[in-house]
């Protein structure tokens, strides 16, 4: 394909060579009619009051813009349904009717016609591809009699109940000390610098204490127990909202699909709204589930810090988790993010086969 570089560098050197043959034949008709000083001649006679070699100059832009134009059209004609049929299939949109439409002029290439015979082959294999990934992950897989859901499920019932009983209980009590010498240290008209530390220390411990919500938050049954996704969702952010002082929105749809895919997209939500709390210092939080065509779309936003989308150390061990829970089921991930600007994650998810 005709890219837009070569396309520039094309109009480029069919101006340059334009500029050239124009001046070469000037030269030789001038040289042919037996004028003296001819050289000198190209350059005094004008048209319009302007010499003859400007009018050469600009006759040669417009015969490359001509052609950069020619081909830009030729490129989108051949090639541009083509780009959008790989878009569509890049991003996860696999049942569009775009992707069943003949490319125009497709039987007259036989070229074309070949990458579009083999576009909608990629496109059932990716389907078939996708399809076997979700049925693969729906199946239990078991270790020592054990399914490993049930495991992971245990161990973090177990972290749970030890951090809320330990480490927990001790920050509340830290916070009730540092409170009562907060109200001491105002009766006492303690020093502004002691003060300061004593608010230093309690904005620590405080910090610590949403740290562990978000921690426990995140070590919650891995499963919906029951309940479906839309519920599951809604719960864990009215409860959220119980506990972390955060702007919460949202608009979640309630539709049938297979429960692998449910409980896969009930962790990620809980790994998000987890990495949220932990590091985005985010004050505003949106989370959004509708179901588009036969795609699930997830997204999640909010005001935080951000980070750079393209570093992968930034990106953090929660959103490689994220990432691989996307993958088994044949979904796409697509991480918006600047510093100091928030935050958008949007997932989708194909529904290839009804729960």
């Amino acid at each position: 394909m005709i890219t837009k570089f070569s396309r520039g560098m094309i109009a480029f050197y069919t101006g340059l060579a334009s500029f050239f043959m124009l001046n070469f034949m000037l030269f030789s008709y001038l040289y042919a009619s037996g004028k003296e000083n001819w050289l000198v001649e190209v350059f005094q006679i004008k048209l319009f009051f302007v010499p003859i070699v400007f009018h050469v100059l600009v006759l040669s832009m417009l015969i490359g813009l001509v052609v950069f134009i020619s081909i830009s059209y030729f490129r989108s004609r051949q090639y541009g349904p083509i780009e959008e049929k790989l878009r569509l299939l890049a991003s996860g949109n696999f049942d569009s009717p775009l992707l069943d439409m003949p490319i125009p002029h497709a039987a007259e290439n036989r070229l074309i016609a070949d990458v579009d015979h083999d576009i909608s082959s990629i496109q059932e294999k990716m389907k078939q591809t996708s399809l076997e990934l979700q049925q693969l992950n729906a199946r239990p897989q078991f270790v020592d009699g054990q399914t490993k859901e049930q495991i992971l499920e245990a161990e973090r019932h177990r972290l749970a109940r030890e951090l809320h009983d330990s480490v927990s209980q001790q920050l509340f009590a830290a916070m009730m000390m540092m409170s009562a010498l907060n109200e001491q240290a105002i009766r006492n008209d303690a020093p502004e610098s002691q003060k300061k530390q004593l608010a230093l220390v309690t904005d620590i411990i405080n910090a610590s204490q949403s740290e562990m919500r978000a921690l426990l938050l995140h070590l919650r049954p891995v499963t919906l127990e029951g309940k479906t996704l839309k519920q599951g969702i809604e719960q864990l952010l009215k409860e959220l909202e119980t506990k972390i002082k955060i702007s919460l929105k949202w608009d979640i749809e309630e539709f049938t699909m297979l429960s692998s895919i449910e409980d896969q997209l009930f962790r990620v939500i809980q790994e998000l709204l987890s990495n949220t709390l932990r590091h985005a210092k985010a004050a505003e939080l949106e989370v959004y589930l509708h179901r588009i065509d036969n795609n699930v779309l997830l997204r999640v936003i909010d005001d935080g810090v951000g980070f750079d989308a393209e570093n992968q150390k930034a990106g953090s061990y929660g959103l490689m988790n994220i990432r691989e829970r996307i993958s088994a089921v044949g979904g796409t991930l697509k991480i918006i993010s600047f510093k100091n600007q928030g935050t958008s994650i949007e997932i989708k998810v194909p529904l290839l086969k009804e729960a």
